[in-house]
């Protein structure tokens, strides 16, 4: 009969394999997504196709999804941090390849050693990420307790009604008149914003900075603006990321109004 130390031992053994399943994450890279962001995609990497297949069968259709960034010396490194990407329609197997419908959830952050898994990918220990916790923690870090009220404070900036625009209109709504003018296919814009959902509220900084990241960098790309998701994903926090939004989204602006060709 087994002893109460074996039994115990055994419990925590299952407990460990319960975590490690809960905070290992299977990863692809293919793009740097952002929390909203669907992606339509056809793809021929075998490897990619098992995992799908897997991911299916075990009923978890989810599997991490990291870009890449360019350094200044033209090297590509792949991110550490990235988005949860749930499989939303049932994947098409044909002409040797899968055609998936994505849509990109919350993010992570890796905290593990990258390593292959039994069945051939890779996969690493990931720390999921709360965007209110992350501003909580800058605010209780006491290295500067005014950043986050200022993140704020510019995310307003977002949606207040802005001289500088034409028709006084706010940066989020300039952005979607010029852009729905730029469409590539009619509706585009319409649908992506149905995506989207409404805009995450101001005292929700870093939300609001993902939520226009992905109105600007949508997909497919539509060759308006700066690649803007990379350094949101990476930048460390919420006053970083707000600038980063405005920033990207008024260059786009004056893109697409001529005022300030970016190509």
């Amino acid at each position: 009969m087994a002893s109460d130390d074996d039994f115990m031992a055994a419990l925590n053994l299952r407990m460990a394999e319960v975590r490690s399943r809960d905070t290992k994450c299977p990863l692809v890279v293919l793009d740097a997504m952002l929390p909203r962001q669907v992606m339509k995609i056809q793809v021929n990497n075998p490897l990619l196709m098992e995992l799908v297949r897997c991911q299916m069968q075990n009923e978890t259709p989810l599997f991490g999804m990291l870009g890449m960034a360019i350094l200044n010396t033209g090297e590509k490194i792949n991110l550490h941090t990235g988005v949860e990407v749930e499989i939303v329609e049932k994947p098409v197997f044909a002409d040797g390849g899968v055609l998936l419908v994505l849509k990109a959830g919350r993010r992570f952050r890796i905290t593990g050693e990258v390593q292959d898994a039994d069945q051939g990918w890779t996969e690493a220990r990931v720390e999921y990420l709360d965007s209110s916790e992350e501003e909580n923690a800058e605010i209780e870090s006491g290295e500067d307790k005014m950043a986050v009220a200022r993140a704020i404070m510019k995310a307003k900036e977002l949606t207040a009604p802005n001289a500088n625009m034409k028709d006084n209109l706010s940066l989020v709504d300039s952005w979607i008149e010029l852009a729905k003018e730029n469409e590539r296919q009619s509706g585009q814009i319409d649908q992506l914003l149905e995506q989207l959902g409404q805009i995450p509220p101001a005292d929700s900084p870093t939300e609001r900075a993902l939520w226009v990241g992905a109105l600007i960098n949508p997909l497919p790309a539509m060759g308006v603006a700066m690649e803007i998701r990379p350094a949101l994903l990476t930048a460390t926090s919420a006053e970083r990321r707000v600038d980063i939004a405005c920033d990207g989204i008024l260059r786009s602006i004056r893109h697409m109004d001529k005022s300030a060709p970016m190509w």
